[in-house]
């Protein structure tokens, strides 16, 4: 609180899409799960809403949020029951429903590798972990390709940080899709046990 009683807002409110996990065993689930441990783990400052989509895991995401052991009151489950295709039309096609309708007011949004809603005042940030769908698009269902295509124009224009997870990658970034390396950040993924 200031020297009025008025409390400060000082910590930021993040925003995380954590939709990903209900893919067990994948790599991009394990990766999701991890990083929002660590992170939380790491800052006990700020304050967290995660966000989940799927239609038939809800339970998923309690079951993660439970064995979190996080703070309640700084760290909040927030989930709507609605399938990934449905939410990467409105989020990648139409580009229509800011995340903070769904979350409220946030800092930052870290999106998922499925979808990249509209952002309202939050700063985008992404993770990206290849882009093997411009460099081998021949090996992917063609509607991976259009759903992934569609993600990363639509998070080039909502973010303003991109996480690599390999050197390649940051690579692939700045060449294929045209990033600011300025805006590229090599984050390798470290996995704890």
């Amino acid at each position: 609180m200031d020297k009025s009683g008025k409390k400060n807002n000082l910590f930021m409110k993040i925003g995380i899409d954590i939709s990903q996990i209900v893919y067990e065993g994948t790599g991009v689930a394990n990766y999701v799960r991890n990083l929002v441990r660590e992170i939380l783990k790491k800052d006990t400052a700020n304050n967290y809403i995660l966000f989940g989509a799927s239609l038939r895991k809800q339970e998923s995401f309690y079951l993660y949020y439970n064995s979190l052991h996080c703070d309640r009151n700084r760290v909040i489950l927030k989930t709507i029951p609605i399938p990934p295709t449905i939410l990467a039309f409105v989020w990648n096609t139409l580009h229509i429903v800011p995340i903070e309708w769904i979350t409220g007011p946030l800092d930052v949004f870290i999106s998922s590798d499925w979808t990249q809603p509209p952002l309202g005042k939050a700063r985008g940030i992404t993770t990206v972990h290849d882009l093997a769908v411009f460099k081998h698009p021949e090996s992917f269902d063609k509607k991976i390709l259009v759903v992934q295509k569609r993600r990363l124009k639509r998070a080039k224009q909502e973010c303003s940080a991109f996480l690599c997870d390999s050197k390649a990658t940051q690579e692939d970034l700045v060449s294929l899709l045209h990033i600011n390396r300025a805006n590229t950040h090599l984050i390798y993924p470290g996995w704890t046990l």
